[in-house]
């Protein structure tokens, strides 16, 4: 009993911190927003969907979470400052950012429209943009933060119909390493995980093994070991891949 009750005092390294995570009310987001609840964090959710976004708040309660969920397109300006204010108003200053959320568009090229093109690059990129801005000047003032990008092996690897999704991934690898430069300073860490196909709904793996593919917890196993690292350093990306090819 003794060294179950060391193991659970262990993990709640994050007791009374704030963690804002976006595209948290399923996959990969909702599995972080779960981990970083059971570290004892208050986690504030945002989703666009709000009734899928209120289920998943009330899951992570059942698990004895303090969760805060507000509905948010974090591709839109007003959404992301409304979303920004209402967390630090209800929870405390953010510490954790973790930006998930994300679309996908997989054609070739020369069948993908200027809409799907604008979807994807404003949620996967313009929306880790806005956010980082948000939070940024709080984190500064404190001279502490965490800001983790939930990116992808897309954005190392190209692959045929991928154009519109890797340009929107590469570029948010660009973003990260610039984005970790300039906040280094004032002691904020920003980082990248790029994991490989993951077993979500969140695009078709019809011609993949589920079970051998990554699962949304091993994304926020990879979250939770970001934010355990000593304060001296920080691990600037993160390739998940894996054990077996699906």
């Amino acid at each position: 009993m003794a060294l179950e009750t060391n193991r659970i005092t262990a993990n709640r390294l994050l007791e009374g911190k704030v963690a804002l995570v976006t595209g948290a009310s399923r996959g990969i987001g909702k599995a972080i927003a779960r981990t970083l609840g059971q570290m004892g964090a208050m986690v504030s959710l945002c989703a666009r969907n709000t009734q899928k976004l209120q289920s998943a708040c009330h899951e992570l309660e059942a698990d004895g979470a303090k969760v805060l969920g507000v509905p948010a397109d974090v591709s839109r300006h007003g959404d992301v400052t409304s979303l920004v204010q209402t967390t630090e108003r209800s929870l405390g200053p953010i510490e954790i950012l973790v930006n998930n959320a994300g679309i996908g568009h997989f054609a070739p090229i020369q069948e993908s429209s200027e809409e799907n093109w604008d979807a994807t690059l404003d949620t996967n990129l313009k929306a880790v943009f806005l956010l980082t801005k948000a939070v940024a000047p709080g984190m500064i003032s404190r001279r502490s933060g965490h800001i983790i990008n939930i990116a992808s092996l897309a954005g190392k690897s190209a692959f045929a119909g991928g154009s519109v999704y890797c340009a929107s991934k590469w570029g948010l690898l660009g973003l990260t390493q610039c984005a970790a430069e300039d906040l280094r300073p004032y002691g904020i860490r920003v980082s990248a995980i790029c994991p490989g196909s993951v077993a979500t709904d969140f695009s078709p793996h019809s011609k993949k093994d589920p079970s051998k593919m990554l699962q949304p917890e091993d994304v926020a196993h990879a979250v939770e070991m970001i934010l355990t690292q000593a304060s001296q350093s920080f691990m600037s990306e993160v390739l998940l891949r894996p054990t077996q090819k699906p």
